[in-house]
């Protein structure tokens, strides 16, 4: 190493020299013993003694700096380990406030097992082997293009002794714009095996940081170990990539590739429009962190043979799910980044490690002529076990997207599209076209536009597959309403007598409408909705059951096996009966559904205390010798009736405040009696206390007067099943309630007289200010916390929007109404008298 070369410490980057101690140390403390032996107040008799203590300071000194400096001059040095990849220079003091770096790069990261106590590369569903690398600042230097950078290092997950933590590098450095590459190199900390605190040492070194960026453009680069083999804190060299985002240029989804990307003008079903969606937004469509889509083969496709296969044949599976993920995206461009996987499992783990072999980059845009998504996919290629050397490129897949305008029990998913190869059968790479739908547990989120439509067609199978029920029998009872939110049931499934799993029913449509997941009471009714005689209705089943819980008698076993069905059919509300056609899907090909299948169901009546338990059962109408037979599985929930239990708590509710109501008339009504014989006690009685009494009784009525006349279906339909009832119970209330306000304003307005008629009243005076000084900021303090409560609340919800996925946020939440909070405090207001007579009178 030469004079010249400039040496860093491991956290300051401070330069120095390696030739001598920097000088100005010992010239300070040189003249600082100088300073000390001359100046006056030092002792003449301490200059013998005191001296030679003074030169061993300034020894010590010495030799500390020597230490210290030549212990920093180790190779632990920016000289040492990146002058070969970027060369220094030196620093501004200055920040710079545009970074040349985005704020945060997302990536990827293999090796460092015996750091990270986890295999890296063997890819466990509750591993993660993600990494974030964060820009700290940026400082300029005397080199043009040539920046030093603070920069943060994070291991998602890190298994230690203690559990799961990140594990955080802080970094400096230098970034060269001109070459892409990057060096930089800090310490963290972990915890040993035994339990101690580890430091650690790492230099970091990135390739490809390049300006303008496109899809198979691709960051990577190492960390490698600053300690020696033999040391604990040494650790394997972990090889890392990440993906790009400065300046990147669409290629693949120009508006000039886009009559290229179908090959053959294939015609595409009616599909609904980026405008008709509920969002409205491009970005919205695979903004959730997993999208998962289940993958359906064609027909004459052998899914052992390779050309079923999008993978690699080596990997040894065919994957039977897909998810897609979203890298970045442009509104403005309608242009996004997805990242396409194809794990091997039947669901899609968040903390899923990523696996190249898996794993495709696409870049997609929005195609308004076919109101489709269109995305060119390229595969991640030259990697074994080290992400040092990967590169992307084979962009051959192809996938479009879409939200089919039509459901039916064939298919009912808010998304579906298709998977293909733009090679030749006989090129490497090749296999046939996959069809994909997303998960139908996530199908109720564009269920509120207008124009999406559910075509029956098992209707005339399930009429005549049902017997039709003698509505003698259940004259005079009432059943739930096809809009009912009762018609959500959550099931227990038994076989011969002996439960073998669970599962829910959930309605798709009911008739032409569908049916609204957002509402709690139920979905709302239409207003031309005809409920005469049987509807048309649809559902969603799905089933967990024990493994040989369906074709086997076995249940001994305890792992789980899914019953996933979609049936339509005929629900009568005068009768609770519900029987459909069933179809359930056998396996991963292309349209294989087993529809010889038979739903019944028999909800009980709603205006019983006591409500029997719902009934059903589901049966496949196959012969017993066909493979895709199975036995009778029963069916059985509890009937809670939300309409009915919502009525008896109205109706509990209004007879209370109904006889409070009336005594408070009473109570008056003697009130005025007593004034009236005892003019006298008026001028002494507190006109707050009456104010207040007065407002409480006016309140209720101006905030619930539109009790009186009901606009929301959903209640309108709950105040018809109660027989009106409920309705003529409010009426007198609010009548009640009218006369006992009056009484209280007569007796305010008489007390007022008084007071106004008696002069030497000074002293009640003084006491209503101090009760109006003590009430009002009380009052005031109540609102204020129920506006912030509301605020509050509001703010949640929209977070939870936010944050939801495109198909699972869209149905509708309704945050409170400030309005409604402001009527529930209001109610205290008549109480409110209490407290300055408990604290004043």
């Amino acid at each position: 190493m030469t004079t010249r070369a400039r040496i860093y410490k491991l956290r300051g980057l401070t330069r120095f020299s390696t030739t001598k101690p920097p000088p100005r140390v010992i010239l300070s403390t040189l003249k600082a013993l100088h300073i000390l032996h001359a100046h006056p107040s030092f002792p003449k008799a301490m200059n013998s003694s005191a001296l030679p203590w003074c030169f061993m300071l300034f020894f010590l000194s010495i030799t500390f700096t020597f230490n210290s400096f030549s212990s920093s001059a180790t190779p632990d040095t920016y000289y040492d380990h990146c002058s070969s990849t970027v060369l220094g220079s030196s620093s501004k003091e200055v920040r710079l406030a545009k970074f040349p770096l985005p704020r945060t790069h997302k990536g990827y990261y293999t090796g460092g097992d015996n750091l990270l106590n986890q295999n890296s590369y063997s890819y466990h569903r509750n591993f993660s082997n993600s990494i974030f690398l964060r820009t700290k600042a940026v400082y300029g230097t005397d080199v043009i293009g040539l920046f030093k950078v603070e920069l943060g290092l994070t291991f998602q997950v890190g298994k230690t002794y203690r559990g799961q933590r990140p594990i955080t590098f802080e970094l400096n450095g230098f970034y060269s714009e001109t070459s892409g590459k990057l060096c930089v190199f800090g310490p963290a900390s972990t915890y040993s095996k035994d339990g101690g605190l580890l430091k650690l040492g790492g230099v970091l070194k990135l390739y490809n940081l390049t300006k303008s960026t496109n899809v198979t453009s691709l960051i990577s680069g190492t960390l490698e170990s600053l300690s020696s083999d033999n040391e604990e804190a040494h650790f394997d060299t972990i090889s890392m990539l990440f993906l790009p985002q400065m300046n990147y240029t669409y290629t693949y989804v120009s508006e000039d590739s886009k009559d290229r990307f179908y090959g053959i003008d294939d015609p595409v079903p009616q599909s609904l429009s980026l405008s008709s969606l509920p969002t409205q937004t491009f970005c919205s469509i695979v903004s959730e962190a997993v999208n998962q889509f289940n993958l359906k083969y064609s027909k004459g496709c052998n899914i052992s043979e390779k050309k079923c296969n999008p993978l690699d044949k080596g990997l040894g599976y065919v994957p039977s799910i897909m998810s897609l993920s979203e890298i970045d995206c442009s509104e403005k461009e309608e242009r996004m980044r997805v990242l396409v996987e194809f794990p091997n499992g039947s669901y899609v783990n968040y903390y899923q490690s990523f696996n190249p072999n898996m794993t495709l980059i696409g870049e997609g845009s929005w195609d308004e002529s076919k109101n489709q998504l269109l995305i060119v996919a390229c595969r991640f290629l030259g990697m074994t076990q080290s992400f040092a050397d990967a590169h992307l490129g084979d962009c051959s897949m192809k996938l479009s997207l879409r939200f089919p305008k039509v459901w039916s029990i064939k298919g009912a998913s808010s998304i579906v599209g298709q998977v293909w190869s733009n090679k030749t059968q006989n090129e490497f790479g090749y296999f046939d076209k996959i069809m994909f739908q997303s998960a139908r547990d996530r199908m109720g989120g564009i269920s509120d536009v207008s124009s999406l439509k559910y075509e029956y067609t098992k209707i005339d199978l399930a009429s005549k597959s049902c017997p039709k029920p003698d509505k003698s029998k259940t004259k005079g009872k009432l059943f739930p309403t096809g809009f009912s939110y009762d018609m959500r049931v959550d099931m227990s499934v038994k076989k011969s007598k002996e439960e073998v799993g669970w599962g829910y029913f959930v309605p798709i449509s009911v008739g032409e409408e569908f049916y609204q997941l957002s509402n709690s009471i139920g979905s709302e009714e239409p207003s031309n909705f005809n409920t005469s005689g049987p509807v048309s209705i649809s559902y969603n089943i799905d089933l967990t059951l024990y493994m040989g819980g369906l074709h086997s008698s076995n249940t001994s076993s305890r792992s789980y096996d899914r019953f996933e069905a979609l049936a339509e059919g005929l629900y009568d509300d005068e009768t609770g009966s519900l029987c459909m056609i069933g179809c359930r899907n056998i396996g991963s090909i292309n349209d294989s559904l087993d529809c010889e299948i038979l739903v019944k169901l028999q909800f009980p009546p709603k205006n019983k205390r006591n409500a029997d338990r719902i009934k059903g059962s589901i049966n496949s109408t196959r012969e017993k010798s066909d493979p895709l037979y199975f036995e009778l599985i029963d069916l059985s929930a509890n009937a809670y009736y939300s309409d009915e239990a919502s009525i008896w708590r109205m109706d509990a509710e209004i007879i209370m405040v109904l006889i409070s109501t009336t005594l408070s008339c009473v109570f008056v009504g003697l009130q005025l009696f007593h004034v009236k014989r005892h003019p006298d006690v008026l001028p002494l009685t507190s006109l707050v206390m009456l104010s207040i009494l007065t407002l409480g009784h006016m309140i209720p009525l101006v905030l619930n007067f539109e009790a009186l006349f009901f606009q929301h279906s959903s209640r309108r339909s709950l105040l018809y099943r109660s027989g009106g009832w409920i309705e003529a119970n409010e009426v007198i209330v609010r009548v009640v309630g009218m006369v006992a306000f009056l009484f209280q304003f007569r007796l305010l307005l008489i007390t007022w007289s008084a007071r106004r008629g008696n002069g030497n009243q000074k002293g009640t005076w003084v006491s209503e200010k101090k009760v109006l000084f003590v009430v009002l900021p009380l009052y005031a303090a109540g609102a204020l916390v129920a506006v912030m409560a509301n605020w509050g609340d509001n703010n949640e919800s929209d977070a939870v929007m936010v944050s939801s996925s495109f198909t699972s946020s869209l149905t509708s939440y309704k945050p409170h109404s400030l309005w409604g909070d402001l009527k529930s405090y209001a109610g205290l207001v008549l109480d409110g008298f209490l407290l300055p007579q408990i604290l004043l009178n």
